[in-house]
């Protein structure tokens, strides 16, 4: 039997500006508001939005072999990061796909912090106990304990300056600082979804409500899911369930950078799946848009399927991701997506599709 739908800290405030509410994960999420999609979009990529990100996990990773612990659970490194520092990351599975991907931010020799995808924490949960058990330490679900917010676009430095006193420009990409907004105790993360800069802002649930409050009267434009999906598509990002799941290899997608040269749990299968399809970027040559599930077509023929796609609201171009034969996967190859049983062509480029 199927529980109900969960909230965040931020569900009435959604209601309050009229969005339209979705099932994501077993939440009930804004999917947009009453400007519509694009509008948000477009406010990210020229200005500041904001977003409410609290369905997504948060991990503790506790004790005197943290640092050796996650350097085998995960694909990154976590031993080259400084303290107050992030990366991106995956955990893979013991067959060569993945778990979840991650980011993992590092605090102290013997602390770590793990985000993952609200879908998916339980089994990143689950994983993370599973392997501890052969290491001095604790994990901890803390995803309860934090909403997280996202602001996002060029405007988002100079917003925040106004409301606290440090300086926000000087934490670097993927940096954490941890001050008070207007007097609320928040940690500020320089990290986003979106390809534009940006910081994601960890505060206790108690305070969500009023903090979301305060950055939209500042002038923050509030998104939803949907604009959170057309922009990560624009700036090349994967989604878990659509560019990756539990039997991608990483090593056969533009991600596989992540993967480092190490001990890793699973990692002998990993490097024995071969990659007989790749994924790339798609942008189609004439009118139509690619969606989830469509087939790639060379000489008439399926050769993949594309995992993502849509219309960028911001060139309007239409692009994808998606799953070819590995022979076909090199950029400036022509092929084409079917679309309502049309052949529509397409070139193979390399994503990002936008970089700011």
């Amino acid at each position: 039997m199927v529980g109900p739908m969960r909230r965040t800290p931020l569900y009435e405030s959604h209601l309050e500006l009229g969005a339209r509410m979705v099932d994501f994960a077993g939440y009930e999420m804004p999917l947009h508001y009453q400007g519509g999609i694009n509008q948000e979009h477009l406010a990210v990529r020229h200005d500041v939005g904001l977003f409410d990100v609290s369905h997504m996990g948060e991990i503790r990773v506790l004790g005197p072999q943290a640092t050796e612990f996650l350097r085998f659970a995960t694909l990154n490194d976590p031993a080259k990061l400084r303290h107050g520092r992030g990366q991106y990351s995956m955990l893979p599975n013991d067959r060569g796909g993945l778990v979840d991907d991650l980011f993992v931010y590092r605090f102290g020799d013997e602390e770590y912090l793990v985000v993952s995808n609200a879908a998916n924490t339980a089994a990143v949960l689950m994983q993370l106990k599973a392997l501890a058990a052969d290491y001095d330490v604790h994990v901890v679900d803390e995803s309860d304990s934090w909403a997280l917010l996202a602001l996002q676009g060029p405007g988002a430095p100079l917003l925040l300056s106004r409301l606290v006193d440090e300086d926000v420009g000087a934490i670097k990409r993927n940096g954490t600082l941890s001050v008070r907004l207007s007097g609320v105790p928040v940690l500020l993360s320089r990290t986003g979804y979106t390809g534009e800069d940006g910081f994601e802002v960890f505060v206790h649930p108690n305070d969500a409500v009023a903090l979301w409050a305060l950055l939209v009267g500042e002038g923050a434009v509030p998104c939803g899911l949907g604009a959170r999906d057309t922009l990560r598509l624009e700036a090349g990002f994967p989604l878990f369930g659509h560019e990756l799941g539990p039997d991608t290899n990483p090593l056969c997608t533009p991600f596989g950078w992540v993967v480092k040269d190490k001990a890793f749990f699973g990692r002998e299968a990993m490097w024995d799946r071969p990659c007989d399809r790749r994924l790339v970027g798609l942008r189609l040559l004439q009118r139509g848009i690619p969606r989830a599930g469509y087939r790639v077509l060379s000489g008439g023929e399926a050769v993949g399927e594309v995992t993502s796609g849509g219309l960028s609201p911001l060139t309007r171009d239409a692009i994808a991701f998606a799953w070819v034969n590995a022979d076909l996967a090199a950029p400036g190859t022509e092929l084409a997506v079917e679309i309502r049983g049309q052949s529509v062509a397409a070139s193979v480029v390399e994503p990002p599709f936008y970089k700011a």
